[in-house]
């Protein structure tokens, strides 16, 4: 444990906030008390058992650290809890481990309390000192296992160190042992810090403590201060910090100064501060690589400057007065009562002048140093120094000193120094020091940090700047009166919300409005504070996009923000090196546009339209998305013409940006990955604003970008393209909505078929991303377009479905094109007796539940795995989609022979492994089911259904779930309708390797199954069904071997028990004679399903049992070892298991043949092992038949 140090300066009144906040929390008392108490009084029992010693200490170590953030809550119980764990360790009787966890458990309430608070409850009686002393003494410095007791000791040491006696009389009642005097305990103790200053470890930093307490006492520093010096200052001198010992020992000497130098008395150190600061001078630690050892570089030298500086608070300080809210609320109370005296107030100010000492420039120098360190608990310790030192000097080189951290803010220095300042700006006027006369100076470089960021590589710096100007702007509020901050108030309030708003950082964003509140509630001044606060709260900035779209939104509804947010967006976040800011940023100028139409159009609009063809490709990109964003949110304003609110040239402007970008080739290269969707938007945003471009040549330019980046979608990143492919396609459909049609709505005959043919032929193209884009060009095309050319553009995606479905290619263009036939379908309309050329009809409308429903069977794999499930998903959508669309319009259109195979498809789906595709199938088939406007007519069993899946399944059935969604889909196998398809997508399912998913669909078959056991003709009917489908699916890998191990299962179960007792009944038979054709199979996979079936078999009588074990004794010669091996394993166990269906004399004989041989060995030595149990079990052998090179 690090001992954190914390700020002698710190006014109570911060701390008393802090204590009147927690105690409003949930936890108002150590509620662990009494569970505490016996873990404790356990110890002397658990200490020899290692794990229930680790038990132990792992319990209360839970316990105390729900207490971490809120430790004064320990407080009562500290004294009790003490002197339990004490008693432990005084005892004589206690062994070594019981002493040390007594000793852990203290560190560990040490650690959750602070030892600055624990240690105060050791005994520090005269009496303690030698027991102390010698169990220290006893201990290994270099036991890893027990630093808690030394660690413990060392403070419990520091504590018996403030006797008020002389230690030399304490010497004088030892006695002398073998004729020699002991060592003084003085420097036994000494010796023991020293000691424990060059170890590392926590312990080092215990030793330091000790080192403070003890080298303070009257009598210690008067004989070994100056040699104890003297050792520190040598250490530092003569190690470097290029090997980890010298950095420990550096670390303990630096610690145990920085320490002394504080507590201790100015007029007993002053004389050595001079040596130890040319000595620090000489070390130039601020270039060490050590973060830690610049800190404590820092904290040491600031405490020199303190003792240069004779400890007065300065008569010149700007003084607020009480900042407690509960003192300003006692003061509101008429008493008679004086305001209680702060401990500073305590002490006698000095207005005399007197000479400072030189070395307190060179103080604050390095003090300024290192607020430009790299490391921010650097920063922050050398913030906290300049705070301390300023308070210390006369009003004018206070105000030299606030000029050199104002420095800090140029453009010229790093982001650290930037860091630095706000952190010491902060500290300054928390303590005071930053009069009112220099905020006018302050507040424009507070207000510059807030929005700090300077670009390096592919991301920024800047995020710790503007969260420490948001501390700034924090302690700002508590520091100075209303009136002080009046002037400033609009800067520093727009700066915070623009911060709190638009900041990519969420903790900026949080600290910007933490930082507003504390205003509002403090300063009582910032313009509508209370109504912001509601609605940028500290959880509403958290996201994002919420804070771009809607809270800007609102904020800039109030006049005093919506100039200085619009700024901002457009100088800061318009470039910004995060194409998603520059997104957001564009679509939240469109969401302020009504607060400010004149503003955007005559001033902000003019700006951007500059930069949209500037040179800077991250400005231009945001630039083009803004203007068309902009221009969109005017025309949506001023409901006229945008005309009459844009000026000419800003028209003229926006139509020429395409020829600019043209003209210098930027769609070309990298930037083309950019600019390409940044003009698609442009275009889309255009043609919804009716901008008058109609039968431009612009219009032509345009459209050949949008054919172009169709064409070229192959030469961009998988990560990039779809986001161009949606700019495309929105384009190509406002354009083609706006500019080729007329006034009546009908579509330009020529634009019509040449954008028609065009796609349908990009249909065909080799490159797998172009025949997407053109599959959904063709869905983007308004109604007027598709009017008279639906028959071609439908045939034109069917006929690319069905090929590159055959071919197994074109998986990702497939699925586009299924998408954009609902789209096509859904804009075309329905019309009962309508022309299947221009709307869906009766004549048209199997076609299109043709192709979808193909695409419900679309299962093409490759090397990514299941691809197919790409399109799946869009025809299940795509069929959702039409089949409410026709419900609605012309439900006579839907006849029984469309509906059935749709529902039994979607239950397929739903019966299938992929949780994500279940889950989509199941919601669909639930969403048919239940609508009831319009009503989907002829679905099969819709009564059963609906009792099966009642109607609050549509939003409480998890279908992703396979505890859930089973139990309920395989009900449907009671359904002779849905029997065939939810078998089948229950196969893949249970013999699946996804263990939850065969667990519960298993289960639930299984469960179905034992309804219908005794229902001879619905088990019946089920095996037919399973028959029908090993039939269809016999060579399909993706059906069959599931297929298999479900079947394995269900006759492992039991399931056809009652067939088993009829001899050779029909099911046996051909299950048998499905799977000798599978036996052919050079598949392992498949082979091994085969050999759990014949086993599971073996339970049927009759011949078959014969041409069973037939089969079974044959795989025994297979050419595959491993067949022949697990052949062997699985008769072994089928022969244990079905011990009737052999004689039982020749049973041991079978078994111990199957079990012993090595059936890995040659054919020749196999096969006479399995000739032998051919006689033993009465089956005629097989004939060896020479196939190539194998024989059986």
């Amino acid at each position: 444990m690090a001992l954190s140090e914390t700020d002698n300066g710190c006014s109570g009144e911060k701390e008393e906030a802090i204590d009147a906040i927690v105690k409003m929390c949930v936890l108002s008392g150590f509620r662990e008390k009494s569970e505490a108490m016996s873990l404790i009084s356990s110890l002397p029992q658990v200490h020899g058992d290692p794990a229930e010693n680790e038990t132990v200490t792992q319990r209360f170590l839970v316990i105390m650290n729900i207490y971490q953030e809120m430790p004064h809550l320990l407080d009562p119980h500290l004294e009790w809890m003490m002197k339990t764990i004490l008693e432990f360790v005084k005892s004589e009787n206690s062994p070594p481990s019981l002493v040390h966890l007594s000793f852990k458990f203290l560190y560990i309430i040490c650690k959750v309390r602070g030892y600055k608070i624990f240690m105060q409850l050791f005994p520090h009686e005269v009496s303690d000192v030698q027991p102390v002393l010698e169990l220290l003494s006893r201990q290994d410095p270099d036991d890893s296992e027990t630093w808690e007791t030394r660690y413990m000791l060392l403070l419990w040491l520091s504590m018996t160190c403030l006797i008020p006696f002389d230690l030399s009389r304490l010497d004088g009642h030892l006695e002398s042992e073998d004729g020699k005097a002991r060592e003084p305990i003085m420097d036994r103790i000494l010796a023991i810090a020293k000691s424990y200053l060059v170890v590392s470890g926590s312990p080092r930093n215990a030793a330091s403590v000790l080192v403070s307490k003890f080298m303070t006492r009257p009598d210690v520093k008067q004989k070994r201060l100056g040699d104890f010096l003297d050792w520190s200052l040598t250490i530092i001198s003569q190690t470097s910090d290029h090997s980890m010992t010298d950095i420990v020992v550096l670390d303990g000497a630096l610690q145990s100064l920085a320490k002394l130098f504080k507590h201790g008395k100015r007029d007993d150190l002053l004389q050595y501060a001079p040596t130890v600061l040319q000595c620090l001078e000489q070390k130039h630690l601020s270039e060490s690589s050590e973060a830690m050892l610049r800190k404590l570089g820092v904290k040491l030298i600031q405490r020199l400057g303190l003792n240069f500086l004779k400890p007065r608070l300065a008569a010149w300080r700007y003084q607020r007065g009480s900042r407690s809210l509960a003192a300003n609320l006692a003061k509101s109370q008429p008493t008679s009562t004086s305001t209680a005296l702060t401990p500073e107030m305590e002490i006698q100010e000095q207005e005399e002048d007197y000479d400072i000492p030189e070395e307190v420039e060179t103080v604050i120098e390095h003090l300024l140093v290192g607020l430009k360190d790299k490391e921010t608990v650097v920063r922050w310790s050398a913030a906290k120094g300049i705070g301390r030192v300023t308070g210390r000097l006369p009003k004018e080189l206070a105000d030299e000193v606030v000029g050199s951290v104002l420095d800090c803010f140029s453009f010229q220095e790093t982001d650290n120094a930037w860091h630095g300042g706000c952190l010491a700006l902060a500290e300054l006027g928390r303590r005071g020091l930053l009069l009112p006369s220099r905020l006018c100076n302050v507040v424009p470089l507070i207000v510059k940090s807030l929005t700090y960021e300077e670009k390096r590589g592919a991301c920024s710096v800047g995020s710790n700047v503007r969260d420490s100007a948001c501390y700034v702007c924090w302690s700002f509020a508590r520091a100075y009166e209303p009136k002080e901050l009046q002037p400033f108030v609009n800067q520093i309030a727009s700066a915070l919300l623009i911060t709190a708003v638009f900041d990519r950082n969420v903790n900026c964003r949080r600290a910007a409005s933490a930082a507003f509140q504390e205003n509002v509630g403090r300063q009582g001044t910032f313009p509508h504070g209370i109504d912001i606060l509601t609605t940028a709260d500290y959880y509403a900035v958290g996201n994002l996009n919420n804070c771009y779209l809607n809270i800007s939104a609102y904020i800039a509804g109030f006049p005093e923000y919506t100039k200085s947010m619009i700024d901002h967006l457009v100088a800061m976040k318009i470039n910004h090196w995060d194409g998603a800011v520059r997104e957001l940023a564009t679509k939240a100028l469109h969401n302020l546009t009504p607060k400010a139409p004149d503003y955007m159009a005559t001033t902000v609009l003019p700006q951007l339209l500059s930069m949209a063809v500037s040179i800077d490709l991250l400005g231009r990109h945001g630039a083009i998305l803004a203007c068309g964003e902009i221009t969109h949110a005017l025309y949506k304003v001023v409901n006229r013409t945008v005309e009459d609110i844009i000026s000419p040239e800003c028209v003229d402007a926006l139509k020429n940006i395409h020829n600019v970008l043209n003209e210098r080739k930027q769609y070309k290269g990298f930037g083309g990955l950019l600019m390409r969707p940044a003009i698609c938007g442009l275009i889309e945003k255009m043609s919804l604003s009716k901008m008058p471009f109609k039968n431009d040549p612009i219009i032509t330019g345009w459209q050949w970008i949008i054919d172009d980046t169709i064409q070229s979608l192959h030469l961009f990143s998988s990560d990039d393209r779809d986001g161009i492919i949606v700019a495309v396609v929105s384009a190509l459909s406002a354009l083609c909505e706006e500019y080729y049609q007329d006034h009546s709505g009908q579509a330009d005959p020529q634009m019509q078929d040449v954008l028609v043919s065009q796609y349908i032929e990009g249909l065909k193209n080799q490159q797998m991303l172009t025949r997407s884009g053109s599959a959904l060009a063709l869905g983007s095309l308004p109604r007027a377009m598709i009017k008279g050319k639906l028959k071609q553009i439908f045939e034109g995606l069917q006929q690319m479905c069905v090929v590159s479905q055959k071919e197994g290619n074109f998986t990702e263009a497939r699925r586009d094109a299924v998408k954009s036939i609902a789209q096509v379908c859904v804009k075309a309309g329905v019309c009962t007796n309508g022309s299947p050329d221009s709307v869906i009809c009766s004549e048209n409308i199997s076609e299109v539940y043709g192709v979808l429903l193909s695409g419900l069977n679309d299962y093409t794999t490759d090397s990514r795995g299941d691809v197919g499930a790409w399109v799946r998903e869009a025809a299940m959508t795509s069929l959702m989609e039409v089949t409410l669309l026709v419900a609605s319009s012309a439900p006579e259109v839907l006849s029984p022979d469309l509906v059935k195979p749709m529902m039994c498809c979607l239950a397929q789906q739903a019966a299938e492994k992929i949780d994500r595709y279940r889950e989509h199938a199941g919601n669909i088939f639930l969403r048919l089911l239940h609508s009831t406007e319009p009503a989907v007519p002829h679905i099969p069993h819709r009564e059963e259904l609906l009792n099966i899946f009642p109607a609050e399944t549509i939003n409480g059935l998890n279908w992703k779930a396979p505890s859930q969604a089973f139990k309920y889909i395989t009900q449907l196998l009671g359904l002779p309708e849905y029997q065939y398809h939810t078998l089948l997508g229950l196969s893949v399912s249970v013999g699946g390797i996804t263990e939850s998913t065969v667990h519960f669909s298993s289960q639930s078959l299984f469960d179905f199954l034992k309804k219908i056991e005794k229902d001879g003709v619905a088990l019946a009917q089920f095996g037919d069904t399973l028959l029908s489908i090993f039939r269809g699916n016999l060579h399909n890998d993706r059906v069959s071997v599931p297929l298999l191990k479900m079947l394995n299962q269900m006759l492992s179960n039991g399931c056809f028990e009652i067939f088993t007792k009829q001899e050779n009944h029909p099911f046996c038979v051909d299950i048998l004679a499905l799977c000798k054709e599978l036996k052919k199979s050079k598949d392992v996979s498949k082979l091994r399903a085969c050999i759990d079936v014949f086993c599971g078999l073996i339970q049927f009588q009759g011949e078959v049992r014969r041409k069973v074990l037939s089969q079974l004794l044959m795989l025994l010669c297979h050419p595959f070892p491993v067949i022949r091996k697990t052949t062997a394993s699985q008769m072994y166990e089928m022969f244990l298991i079905y011990e009737d269906v052999i004689d039982q004399e020749v049973l041991d004989d079978v078994v111990t043949l199957l079990s012993d041989a090595k059936w890995e060995s040659d054919i020749a030595t196999v096969r006479t092992h399995r000739n032998q149990l051919c006689d033993w079990l009465g089956v005629a052998r097989p004939q060896p038949v020479a196939k190539g090179s194998a024989q059986i």
